[in-house]
């Protein structure tokens, strides 16, 4: 079995869908001849011919929009932005109309489209290159929103958000686009939506999180099991829809909860589970559910290692959560 890091996975996934399915199309600023700015799609113009693989002038509207006009007439369009601060130019056609368009049309119309973004911090990129915005299309019904934390689950994850009916926003860390490596199946596989994954049990406190920020976690992780702290940590993969079930029987057997994102604090995904938490296990709850997130501030350049969550901060929080 190979061992790829997420770039790779990803390409991986996208030749494996692409020759099982001649209705998907890869569309983006500089996917083609150059294979996007990560090279995520890169060699894909060659194999796939520039019709399937298509370079788009710099109009994040335009780009969603005349995917979801392929979408409706039958092709399965995965349109690249080429950074999620980017996303909002399109954020009228991807809310009102990508996200409406079976509710509106009452199941006859469907929109199979998979938008695909790197998002969050890590790189140096500043206030416009590092934002977490996953909230934003969290709070859109109609939408399914992935975030993947590792090389496996991103080729399985991308290959069912492309053959699911609804559209999709998949999210891709590029903080460890390179730095994590794992081993990932060749061919055909899949990872189903709305599936958490419990990767390390434990008994003592939850840890919740995605992406990026499952690295961290797990080193907290390890830092408190020198400390007789057993965790049990949940990557959550789907964000919507949630794994509701995974994550609150885990509560209910901890008793306690620490939630882990690197968007920020006010109207981040984790205020959404402490309240999933507060109303469907409020009586096995031993400790108040904690957050650890990035700040309420434009993300800083010179200073993002402040702003990002880390393993020392993580573990702060499970240590004040299991002396509470």
């Amino acid at each position: 079995m190979p061992t790829l890091n997420m770039i790779q996975a990803l390409n991986d996934a996208l030749k494996v869908e692409m020759r099982r399915d001649d209705r998907v199309v890869v569309m983006g600023e500089d996917v083609g001849v150059l294979g996007g700015v990560f090279r995520v799609t890169v060699d894909l113009q060659q194999e796939f011919g520039s019709e399937r693989v298509m370079d788009t002038p710099l109009s994040e509207g335009g780009i969603i929009g005349t995917a979801i006009g392929m979408a409706l007439y039958g092709l399965r369009p995965v349109p690249e932005i080429q950074f999620a601060d980017f996303i909002y130019p399109a954020f009228d056609q991807i809310v009102n109309e990508m996200a409406k368009y079976r509710y509106r049309s009452g199941g006859q119309y469907t929109c199979p489209m998979v938008i695909r973004t790197p998002y969050g911090g890590g790189i140096r990129g500043g206030h416009y290159h590092s934002q977490s915005n996953e909230a934003y299309f969290i709070h859109t019904p109609g939408l399914k929103v992935v975030i993947p934390s590792n090389p496996y689950d991103a080729k399985g994850l991308l290959l069912s958000s492309i053959r699911d009916d609804d559209p999709v926003i998949f999210m891709e860390p590029k903080r460890i686009y390179r730095a994590v490596k794992g081993e990932v199946p060749e061919g055909d596989y899949t990872v189903p939506l709305g599936a958490a994954k419990i990767v390390q049990e434990g008994r003592h406190v939850t840890l919740i999180a995605y992406g990026a920020m499952m690295q961290e976690t797990l080193q907290a992780a390890a830092k408190a099991a020198e400390e007789g702290l057993q965790c049990e940590v949940i990557d959550l993969r789907t964000l919507l829809p949630l794994d509701t079930d995974t994550v609150v029987q885990s509560v209910k057997k901890t008793g306690r909860c620490v939630v882990v994102h690197e968007a920020a604090r006010t109207g981040g995904f984790g205020a959404e589970v402490s309240a999933i938490l507060m109303e469907k296990a409020f009586l096995d709850l031993e400790a108040p559910v904690r957050r650890v997130t990035g700040f309420d501030t434009p993300f800083p350049y010179s200073l993002e290692h402040y702003y990002l969550p880390d393993a020392n901060r993580i573990l702060s929080a499970i240590r004040e959560t299991a002396a509470f």
